[in-house]
């Protein structure tokens, strides 16, 4: 039987992020895409600044109940960004929508570069925390997984023993695997460790000295495409990484809004079907 995986996040019209990168990467990977919007803007927040926000939670209710007539189930949930007030509502569709042996990946979208995303207020790392405990696979960045920790974030220098003590700590949260990204021990090269409670594993990458918004969202939905199509975590998390720096190697210099990850989407359909 197909896989079908229920993604939850917004949808941000303009800017190459959250569900319109997560539906075509997912798809493209072979897996079936469910999508729930938990809000829409016009644009991402990041760089723009006369975006429109329309918070969807209440439809959250009603979409559960349609779901529930229609006895649907999924096989995997993805979240992303969400409002703070849909924290319950998610983790009641996740109980209630899920088949045997669902898994359940959680982005905890909220942060980066030491500071949280506009519209989300101090006490957000707190509620989703809350999403994030029992999850099977984590994927924050060094910023995100030093908020959930209640820790000051560090913009850089972390050491391996610090690395470590943070994976540690977020899989006393209940996680299972934990793929944290943005590690780096040396200048030249950025990367991530995946860790399974027992043992930590590294992968990097040649830095590129570019700041690009949306690269998170490729990642994980790289990462989930893949997981679903029988990879395991490591390999998963490699493939990911790889695709993002794909993507961002090609996208002009003037595109500064987002990756063009559409142009990295046969180098993962290939990868993909050979189990690279």
């Amino acid at each position: 039987m197909e896989k079908k995986l229920l993604t939850i996040q917004d949808i941000s019209c303009f800017g190459q992020c959250s569900i319109t990168v997560a539906l075509p990467v997912i798809s493209a990977c072979g897996i079936e895409t469910v999508i729930l919007p938990s809000a829409v803007l016009s644009t991402h927040t990041g760089g723009f600044h006369n975006y429109t926000f329309r918070d969807l939670s209440s439809d959250m209710k009603p979409i559960l109940e349609s779901w529930q007539k229609e006895n649907l189930r999924f096989d995997a949930f993805y979240t992303g960004y969400v409002c703070a007030d849909q924290i319950d509502p998610i983790l009641e569709i996740i109980q209630k929508c899920a088949a045997p042996g669902a898994l359940r990946i959680v982005d905890p979208v909220m942060a980066d570069n030491g500071k949280l995303y506009p519209g989300f207020d101090a006490d957000f790392p707190q509620k989703m925390k809350r999403l994030c405990m029992g999850a099977d696979y984590l994927l924050p960045n060094l910023t995100e997984a030093a908020f959930l920790l209640g820790r000051e974030p560090k913009l850089a220098g972390y050491t391996q023993k610090e690395i470590g003590e943070l994976i540690a700590e977020l899989h006393q949260l209940d996680i299972k695997n934990v793929i944290l990204t943005g590690v780096s021990f040396e200048e030249s090269k950025l990367g991530i460790a995946v860790s399974d409670g027992k043992n930590i594993r590294y992968d990097f990458n040649p830095r590129i000295n570019r700041t690009s918004h949306g690269t998170g969202d490729v990642y994980a939905s790289v990462f989930a495409g893949a997981l679903l199509r029988g990879f395991s975590a490591f390999d998963a998390a490699a493939l990911a990484a790889d695709i993002v720096c794909a993507a961002i190697h090609a996208t002009p210099a003037d595109h500064w809004y987002g990756v063009c990850f559409e142009k990295a989407i046969p180098e993962l359909t290939r990868r993909i079907e050979q189990g690279l």
